[in-house]
């Protein structure tokens, strides 16, 4: 069976049901299903074709329990900078911080990891990863396994190379957890269209 075939979720049922899942199942991923989720995120285009990207899968328990605590503290840098400097800072309900916090303490039970590298440094070669990126969570989507998309910081960034071996010339754009996940994918929640689109000009209304 061929990739293509795997991937036979419809499109529109896999965009709108796609949501950050941040509670994974420890349940190892069949290695057929990453290397058909890798197959998809190639087939993105790139700047000039030029596919600047490198997919980094860390499976081992041993590397996912050293970079966890790397990835933990990456997390609470970046929140330093929001005002965040505990879990006190952060306030109660459904927001996106107290979830993610729960990720950045589990991150390294989730059975996959991976970073979704530049090859060489730079916004450019960054900004080509995005649409492979993209097909990468979308294709995990539609084989049923939650992802979500996060970013380090450059506090951690040489240990991070250390760990795994990154040349000193590539750069680590995304880490994205993936695993099955402890409840249910979407229906999403998005602002309206008319909120976030203008039409001939900003501001004007699709009337």
């Amino acid at each position: 069976m061929t990739t293509e075939s795997r991937l036979s979720m419809p499109i529109g049922d896999v965009m709108f049901t796609q949501r950050a899942i941040r509670r994974l199942k420890p349940d190892p991923i069949p290695e057929n299903d990453l290397i058909d989720i890798l197959e998809a995120a190639i087939r993105a285009p790139s700047g000039g074709n030029s596919q600047p990207w490198h997919f980094l899968v860390i499976r081992e328990s041993e590397l996912r329990e050293q970079f966890a605590p790397l990835y933990r503290e990456a997390w609470w840098e970046k929140r330093k900078a929001e005002g965040i400097n505990g879990p006190e800072d952060i306030p109660p309900g459904k927001g996106w911080p107290r979830p993610a916090m729960h990720l950045a303490d589990e991150i390294g039970q989730a059975p996959v990891i991976i970073l979704v590298c530049a090859t060489t440094k730079g916004s450019g070669p960054a900004a080509s990863v995005i649409p492979a990126t993209q097909n990468l969570l979308l294709a995990a989507r539609a084989l049923g396994i939650g992802t979500t998309l996060t970013t380090l910081h450059p506090q951690v960034e040489d240990r991070v190379h250390n760990l795994l071996g990154i040349p000193d010339s590539a750069q680590v754009v995304y880490c994205i957890p993936l695993g099955y996940p402890r409840g249910r994918f979407g229906p999403t929640q998005r602002k309206p269209l008319s909120e976030v689109s203008s039409w001939d000009g900003w501001g004007q209304p699709n009337e």
